[in-house]
């Protein structure tokens, strides 16, 4: 194997050093950091070979049950690095940096995202749910703290009071939520990825990410269903 067989050099820990500290990198910045890395410590530098890179520092991360992954953001399409840890589910890794009723907001708000038609949940239904949690209740401002925090630490995002799941969550627990939730959560037709953010064909069920929506239409006079062929009844974003 010519990725494990590839040395880490200063150019590679300095990477993922910056990786470890930001959690998540858009593409543009880890492309960016790729070729810093290299000029400072004077290693050869291609720019089209950022995934090439990066395979290399992941051979070395194997043993360590941690890896690189690339993953996209459901709001513009555009593609993101994050460093996962594959040794343990990640609700038992959120588990080390929240109370026990921290967590069980989360998952209820995880339900109800996952559980929605546009992958959204607003902050009136998560907010409801805080006096209901069997560990211990919750005020409502302390949950909004709470949210707040969520949205900091990159596990949610917000926009105009409606929460959807960070970018760097899906990739972190695309296979926690597949296997968790598999009744409701869906992959993307085109992109074979989680789709959190999607719209559904009426007729057979079909799931596409927004940008892959976009993408997939954007040169039919017609839109149909990838897979059944039906007329795509929903706007085009």
């Amino acid at each position: 194997n010519i990725a494990m067989a590839a040395q880490m050099t200063d150019a590679h820990r300095r990477f993922l050093q910056a990786l470890m500290s930001h959690g998540i990198m858009e593409g543009s910045e880890a492309r960016k950091l790729h070729r810093r890395c290299c000029e400072i410590h004077k290693v050869y530098y291609a720019h089209d070979k950022l995934d090439d890179f990066i395979s290399t520092i992941n051979s070395h991360l194997q043993p360590l049950f941690m890896q690189i992954r690339k993953g996209m953001s459901e709001a513009d399409g555009r593609a993101h690095y994050a460093l996962v840890n594959l040794a343990e589910t990640e609700i038992t890794k959120m588990a080390s940096d929240y109370t026990e009723n921290e967590l069980e907001l989360f998952r209820k708000t995880m339900d109800l995202i996952i559980s929605s038609e546009n992958g959204f949940a607003s902050s009136t239904d998560i907010l409801n749910l805080a006096d209901q949690l069997k560990t211990k209740k919750m005020k409502k401002k302390e949950a909004e703290q709470v949210l707040k925090v969520f949205v900091e630490d990159k596990w949610l995002s917000e926009r105009n009071g409606e929460y959807t799941l960070h970018t760097r969550c899906i990739i972190e627990m695309e296979q926690y939520i597949l296997s968790n939730y598999q009744d409701v959560a869906r992959k993307c037709n085109i992109c074979h990825s989680l789709a959190i953010q999607s719209q559904v064909c009426e007729s057979c069920g079909t799931g596409m990410h927004l940008p892959c929506v976009r993408k997939y239409f954007r040169a039919q006079t017609e839109p149909r269903c990838p897979k059944c062929n039906d007329f795509w009844s929903c706007d085009i974003p």
